[in-house]
Formats: C-alpha cells, sequence, structure tokens
C-alpha cells in the first residue's frame, strides 16, 4: 500500500492559526479577568482566511488593542504580564521563538511608538524578543527615533541574554528581508558588530555575518576592511571567524570577486590547469541528471576553494547564473585532482529550467577556467 503524501501546511498557518489566537486570549485573560477572550478570537480569525502572514499579525495586534483595557503603557503592562515565566516555559523550542508572541511585538510598534512610551516600548521589545525575535518591531523605533533607539541598541550589544544580544546586529540590518529600510549610514551599526563578533553563540554571529553580507552589496570593500580589522585585533576566534567571513562575502565569491578569495586564503591566481569539462550526456530534460567531470593539476601546493556555475537565459531573454559549491583542497604537485558531479537538473521554487541552451563552467578561487555547453529539451 501507497502511503499518502502529508499535504504541506502554509507557514502563515503554521504560525498564526485557531488555536494560537485562542492560547492568546486565554493568557491575557489569566491576568486581565474582564478580557473578552470568545470576541477577540471571533474577530480575528474572521478575517485570518484572505490574509497572508505578516497582515495576520497585524490583525492579531489590533485586535489586542480593540480589547485590551486601557492604551499605551497600561494596555502594554497587561500584555507582557500575560506572558510565561520564562519563554522555555512558553514552549520555545528554538532561539528564534514562538510565531504566537509575534502580535505582541507588532502591537509595541504600532501603538506604542510614541515619545512619552518610548523608554518603556523599547524596554518591552528587549523582553519580547527571547519569546518571539522582535527585529522587524525595532525598526520603526529606528526610523523615529533614531538616537534614542540607537542607544537602546548598544546597551542590547551587551546584554546578558544572547537572544538580546543578536536583536542589536539583527534590527539595525541595512536590508532585512520582508522589512522597512531604516534611515542610517550603511556603517552606523559596526560599533555594535565591533561588540558582538566574537560572541559565543552562532545565533548572533550569524547575524553578524548577515548584517555584513548586506552591507557587501554596496560596500564590499568597507566589509573587507571591517573584517581585517577584526582579524587583526586578535580577539576572533579561527573556525567561528572563518564562519563569519564565509557567510559575509558569500555573494561576492560566487561573483568570483579576488579581494574576497584572498583575504580567505585562497590566491585568485592559483597556478593551476584544468582540462576541458566533460559531460556525460549534452541533451537533457527537466529531472534528469547533470552529470560532469574535469581533471585539475596544479604546479605547487595552493588552497582550492572550487564551484561550479551553471548558466542559462530566461524566458525574456535576461541572462541568469546559479553557483554551487563543489570542493576545497590543496593541491599537489604532480598529482592530478578529479573532479565530478552529479547535479540533478529539476525546477524548484526558485529556479524553472526551461528549454534552450545552457553552459556549465568551473570556477576555481574565482576564476572560470573550463566550461561546457548542454541543451535542455521538453520532455
Amino acid at each position: 500500500m501507497t502511503e499518502e503524501k502529508a499535504e504541506k501546511v502554509p507557514l502563515k498557518e503554521q504560525a498564526l492559526n485557531a488555536d494560537r489566537i485562542t492560547r492568546i486570549g486565554r493568557e491575557v485573560q489569566a491576568v486581565q479577568p474582564d478580557f473578552d477572550t470568545a470576541g477577540f478570537a471571533r474577530e480575528v480569525l474572521a478575517d485570518f482566511p484572505r490574509l497572508e502572514l505578516k497582515a495576520r499579525i497585524a490583525r492579531t495586534s489590533q485586535a489586542l488593542r480593540d480589547h485590551l483595557p486601557g492604551t499605551g503603557t497600561q494596555a502594554l503592562d497587561v500584555l507582557l504580564r500575560s506572558l510565561p515565566p520564562t519563554p522555555e516555559a512558553a514552549g520555545a523550542t528554538s532561539d528564534f521563538g514562538l510565531h504566537i508572541y509575534s502580535p505582541h511585538s507588532d502591537y509595541v510598534a504600532r501603538y506604542c511608538r510614541t515619545a512619552p512610551e518610548l523608554e518603556h516600548a523599547l524596554e518591552a521589545l528587549r523582553r519580547l524578543t527571547t519569546y518571539f525575535s522582535a527585529e522587524d518591531a525595532v525598526r520603526y523605533f529606528i526610523k523615529e527615533f533614531p538616537d534614542e533607539t540607537m542607544k537602546a541598541v548598544d546597551t542590547w550589544a551587551r546584554d546578558p541574554d544572547h537572544r538580546v544580544r543578536r536583536l542589536a546586529s539583527e534590527a539595525t540590518r541595512p536590508k532585512l528581508p520582508w522589512s522597512p529600510r531604516i534611515p542610517l549610514p550603511i556603517d552606523a551599526a559596526l560599533p555594535v558588530l565591533d561588540q558582538l563578533y566574537t560572541d559565543s553563540s552562532r545565533f548572533v554571529t550569524r547575524s553578524v555575518a548577515n548584517h555584513l553580507h548586506d552591507i557587501t552589496n554596496d560596500n564590499p570593500d568597507l566589509v573587507l576592511a571591517t573584517l581585517q580589522g577584526w582579524k587583526n585585533a586578535g580577539r576572533a576566534q579561527g573556525k567561528e571567524f572563518d564562519f563569519i567571513a564565509r557567510k559575509a562575502l558569500r555573494t561576492r565569491l560566487k561573483k568570483g570577486w579576488a579581494p574576497g578569495y584572498e583575504f580567505l586564503g585562497y590566491p585568485s591566481d592559483a597556478p593551476v590547469e584544468l582540462s576541458s569539462v566533460l559531460l556525460e550526456n549534452s541533451e537533457l530534460t527537466d529531472g534528469d541528471t547533470l552529470a560532469f567531470a574535469a581533471d585539475l593539476t596544479s604546479r605547487v601546493p595552493t588552497p582550492l576553494h572550487v564551484t561550479y556555475v551553471i548558466s542559462s537565459t530566461s524566458r525574456r531573454g535576461a541572462p541568469r547564473e546559479k553557483v554551487y559549491f563543489l570542493t576545497k583542497a590543496t593541491t599537489e604537485p604532480g598529482r592530478t585532482m578529479h573532479l565530478t558531479k552529479q547535479h540533478p537538473l529539476r525546477s524548484t521554487a526558485n529556479t524553472k529550467i526551461t528549454p534552450g541552451t545552457y553552459a556549465i563552467a568551473i570556477q576555481v578561487n574565482g576564476r572560470r577556467l573550463s566550461h561546457a555547453h548542454f541543451q535542455v529539451v521538453e520532455r
């Protein structure tokens, strides 16, 4: 008997659903007995079917505003008292927290973003981020109260809780996905990152790396200078610093940016020779496997970072490329390194395999050395 494939539940349904909205109401009612749990849930859930995730968050925080007693800090105090005693008691199993508490920080950003409530609101976000990461909410305060908020951010970077320290980096990222841009110079938070790049938590250092990666889009030289300064300071831990540098430079490395490879110890002018790229089959369809091989030799021992690049043209005629990791190694003179890979050539949610001419190239330390062409045809 064939087992039916389980239907994937959309993120918006996992994050905020009827059970979670009801639970929010119960938690508030536990500290505010006259809270209308049934009315709160009824109003929110009536609108949920037509709403995507961010709109569901906003709708929930709106209903909290409508049903919480009073306004401003009075209502916020009720919301904060409704939290379980710790994120772990709430059921959080990861540093990111539980989406059930995403409306809480959204509530702070929407309804407590005033000068008289500023200190109380920022402290609320510091606490709330341990229940669900609050970087999106903080950005609204940076836009309206940049000096005061950045002063709080600087304090967060020294907080005992690693989730709060991570908030200092994540909330100030220049290009945080799905969040509003902030009116700060691109290097405004580098002093914050100076406090965090040696952090003991990968949750924090990953955010530092992603923050630097945002900057590489506009100013890769600044990122390289920052990384070099940290390296020279001698405070960085080897493996963790390497992790930050690789993550920060990842897009530039895919594009073959020589200074990035040099910084990581891979000479961009590596004295290597690469044979022609041999394809097992030069005519493929969506769903087939692209099998290729090439031989690499070197005259001297050389650290190598090898990727392969698949290039094609979209239906509209625009060029497109995808870069994939192949191997890291140090060559031995006179010894052939056999490079081989079987690459699944199939459409995904992000990449559509369309009929046409494709090319595959081998990239060694950022330099493209050999390529071959193949055709994708209709099945």
